[in-house]
């Protein structure tokens, strides 16, 4: 069956909601152990998807956000705790907060508030943290949460139980929290910031190459999901009663993210799937854990049974699917798949033709790593409409030169100028919004995303997102990949790869483009009809064409201009014709014994 976005997300709701009504009717015939674990398992589910909003769609594993669940119960608590309790068991606390007593609602609204306070503050610093760094410094922060809760005795009572909180989360207020969860994760995951930054997880430099702002959608994404922890927090205290600070600490920590591990955290399905299976295994385990009789045989207490448990299953989950038992797509996205049409009717609305030209000057461009000089003291200029070919020896310094022309570097020193403006200290996602798109020299697509939202991506980066389906449609029909849209990107062949780049770049409706090795994985016909599509973009749109490639067949019938680099060093510029006669360049190439004809 086929549907659109907006069909797959409706019905995603609806089973949400549904999957909430039925669970919550189901404990509660079965009486009050069934909704005790039920209940459980839905706060338990609430707190799985709000690391899953972090961790699955930026990349990075968090050990701390069960510090945001501590900020939301011990906060929610105090907010609904008996006057009368709170001024014999803390009697230190402000007037205005010994004397407050809410609603479940009011308290739990005014926990998360201040949980997206704190987080926005934490978060700024953690963001500037990558990959592992940030997962560290998580931990950190989740240390750092725990000590001060223990020394904060005069609000939290220290390492001592929080006692005397009202019980006011059943299952039925568990199952409409839970509700509330997976639907905001599930909206989240396919609105635009989720899917800039599901980009930025596949491949970072890629995603800022095309205007995105990585650490904006990372800030968000972390606010968001500790919104959502700090609501599990908040259901948690009120359904239990008392808690202490090692409630939210390693061991619950190890037991939340052994649920998205296994199920998978880049979606709302594996959470929910990972929830289910470590809620079985562990309610199997412990109540076997004192000693059991399996086929006559005798099985001794074994302490620690339910993590030895869930370890294996963490264990087994990473070798056998490692993306966890739910993969990488929600389980609507594999039933009701997308069917998009692209015409050339709609193509031919599109706002892709570039509206803006610009020229591009780089001068005294250098780049120094350590004592190696990579680029020395070169000097390129980009006219608009103009293809200018940059050729040169293995390690000669071209793929260097298009990093630092793009902001993926910033040069030891130079200066760049697009028109009279100087751009030099952008970064790669503000040359992409200023009208400079690029590819890479090793592929760099999101390949666990589709074909149509890889382009996508580029068209709502970029433009502040304004004509973007139109100028993804028109990409995509530019470079004859309309048959491919919803298919991942991570399984074409190598040349449609290329092809899903350059349109991908394209959409950023850029007015200078970048071009590494563009034809590679190409076959002759392939790269003919490439050669035709860059043709057509330079002079038709006077989109400006930076080209780096091997193929000097390719850069000689294609080219305005030719620049040749050597060891750093700008040695030769001119017409195609210029070029192959040119004594250094023929010396670069061929070595300084070659014979002239």
């Amino acid at each position: 069956m086929i549907s659109s976005q907006k069909q797959q997300l409706f019905i995603s709701i609806i089973s949400i909601c549904l999957f909430g009504i039925l669970v919550a009717g189901f404990a509660s015939f079965f009486g009050s152990v069934s909704e005790r674990v039920v209940s459980v398992f839905f706060i338990s589910l609430i707190a799985v998807v709000g690391m899953g909003v972090y961790s699955g769609n930026s990349g990075i594993l968090t050990f701390g956000h069960l510090a945001f669940m501590g900020i939301g119960a011990y906060a929610s608590s105090l907010l609904t705790l008996p006057v009368r309790i709170k001024s014999t068991t803390l009697p230190a606390l402000p007037d205005w907060l010994a004397t407050t007593e809410l609603g479940l609602l009011p308290a739990v609204v005014s926990a998360v508030l201040l949980t997206v306070i704190v987080a926005a503050i934490v978060g700024i610093a953690v963001n500037r943290l990558e990959g592992s760094a940030a997962t560290i410094a998580t931990l950190g922060m989740l240390i750092i949460a725990h000590g001060v809760t223990i020394g904060w005795r005069d609000v939290t009572r220290g390492a001592q139980s929080f006692f005397g909180v009202p019980r006011l989360t059943d299952v039925w207020v568990a199952a409409l929290g839970c509700v509330l969860a997976l639907i905001v994760a599930r909206l989240y995951r396919d609105s635009n910031s989720g899917l800039k930054l599901r980009a930025g997880r596949d491949n970072a430099i890629a995603a800022s190459a095309i205007g995105v702002k990585i650490k904006r959608e990372r800030l968000i994404s972390w606010i968001l999901s500790a919104a959502i922890m700090a609501l599990s927090g908040a259901l948690l205290a009120h359904f239990l009663g008392a808690f202490s600070p090692k409630k939210f600490y390693f061991t619950d920590t190890f037991f939340l993210l052994s649920m998205l591990i296994v199920g998978g955290m880049t979606t709302v399905t594996g959470a929910v799937t990972g929830a289910v299976v470590i809620t079985i295994v562990s309610e199997v385990l412990r109540r076997h854990e004192g000693g059991f009789t399996f086929l006559s045989i005798e099985v001794p207490t074994v302490f620690g049974m339910t993590q030895i448990g869930i370890a294996l299953i963490i264990l087994f989950a990473m070798f056998k699917k490692a993306e966890g038992l739910a993969g990488l797509k929600e389980w609507e996205e594999r039933i009701f798949p997308i069917k998009r049409k692209i015409t050339a009717s709609e193509a031919s609305k599109s706002a892709t033709k570039n509206t803006k030209t610009a020229s591009l000057s780089a001068t005294n461009m250098t780049m120094q790593f350590g004592g190696l000089v990579a680029v020395d003291n070169v000097l390129i200029t980009i006219k608009s409409g103009e293809i200018l070919g940059l050729i040169g020896p293995n390690g000669s310094g071209k793929t260097t030169m298009l990093n630092m022309l793009s902001g993926v570097l910033s040069p030891t020193k130079g200066q760049i100028l697009l028109g009279d403006k100087p751009i030099i200290n952008a970064n790669s996602a503000k040359f992409a919004q200023l009208g400079i798109a690029r590819t890479f020299q090793n592929i760099r697509l999101f390949g666990s995303l589709t074909v149509w939202q890889n382009v996508n991506i580029a068209a709502l980066s970029t433009n502040d997102g304004k004509d973007s389906d139109l100028r993804t449609k028109s990409a995509i029909l530019r470079l004859g990949i309309a048959d491919l849209i919803e298919q991942d990107a991570g399984t074409l062949s190598y040349g449609l790869q290329r092809k899903v780049e350059i349109a991908r770049a394209l959409a950023c409706n850029p007015s200078l483009l970048y071009l590494d090795e563009p034809a590679a994985g190409m076959n002759p016909e392939e790269t003919q009809a490439l050669m035709t599509i860059l043709s057509d973009i330079a002079r038709e749109d006077s989109i400006g064409i930076l080209l780096v490639d091997h193929d000097l067949k390719l850069i000689n019938q294609l080219c305005d201009r030719i620049i040749v680099f050597n060891e750093g060093k700008l040695i030769a510029q001119g017409t195609p014709d210029e070029i192959r006669t040119n004594h250094s360049v023929r010396e670069a190439y061929l070595g300084r014994n070659y014979k002239q004809d």
